[in-house]
């Protein structure tokens, strides 16, 4: 690994070439944080596929990536003297010590839970009027639920054992299914909605990530599909003609891969 000393070296040649680029390169002159903002969102999704796949190196070069994207943000900012990435760097080091007393400070924890409770209340100290509103509103709606969740859960607001959980989900599905035989579209969406936010407080309790759980059936479901796709073209057959017993033989075979 390198040195400190090699790392300060690194972040300052690319504060350097973001210098450049910024004066020199016409793309680069021409971008907004408005512009730059839809190519961070895909970088950090991008980021989120490397570390599902595992592969190390292409997350190093994601978040070297997501590194430029935060250079960027911060020479705009630095242009019209609002902040630049010295501002950038202080001001999270101070809200990590300011959040971590149990460490900068003399306060005491037990355990993890006792971290994110204490987290939470700083927040509330610091101004904030709901611990909710950390919660980014353009957050996709299964990782906004988990994070809803969590922060409420962070100051007491949550269930006490797993097995109340997976009762409130049981009632919940009750629910659901009577609103499908009453044929209650309206209902039927608010009740589904109240099931996905179950399932997702009982993953929560588990310590599954329902959104990686989520992408990693995607992505089984994919290779799986793929795979029933060459299967057929071999046999050159199109699936819109093969029968559904005959796609299964397939599809159990690609089970094994």
């Amino acid at each position: 690994m390198n040195s400190r000393k090699d790392q300060l070296k690194a972040i300052d040649r690319l504060l350097t070439i973001m210098d450049e680029l910024r004066e020199q390169c016409p793309w680069d002159r021409k971008q907004t944080m408005t512009s730059l903002r839809h190519l961070t969102i895909e970088e950090t999704y991008e980021l989120g596929d490397a570390i599902l796949e595992n592969d190390l190196d292409e997350v190093k070069k994601e978040l070297g990536d997501l590194l430029l994207h935060i250079v960027f943000y911060a020479k705009i900012g630095s242009e019209t003297n609002d902040f630049d990435i010295a501002d950038v760097a202080n001001g999270i080091c101070d809200k990590l010590i300011s959040r971590h007393p149990h460490i900068y400070s003399d306060t005491k924890v037990e355990n993890e839970e006792d971290v994110k409770r204490n987290w939470e209340n700083l927040k509330l100290k610091e101004g904030k009027k709901s611990v909710l509103e950390g919660v980014p509103a353009s957050l996709p709606a299964l990782v906004k639920a988990s994070r809803i969740q969590e922060k409420v859960a962070g100051v007491g607001f949550d269930w006490e054992k797993p097995q109340q959980v997976i009762e409130k989900l049981k009632e919940e599905l009750e629910e659901f299914q009577q609103e499908v035989d009453a044929v209650n579209t309206d209902e039927m969406e608010a009740e589904f909605g109240d099931v996905l936010f179950s399932m997702i407080n009982y993953a929560r309790f588990l310590n599954i990530n329902p959104e990686n759980a989520l992408e990693r059936t995607n992505k089984k479901f994919i290779t799986r599909f793929q795979y029933l796709e060459e299967k057929a073209k071999e046999q050159k057959k199109e699936l819109k003609d093969m029968t559904l017993a005959e796609m299964d033989i397939f599809w159990e075979e690609a089970k094994l891969l």
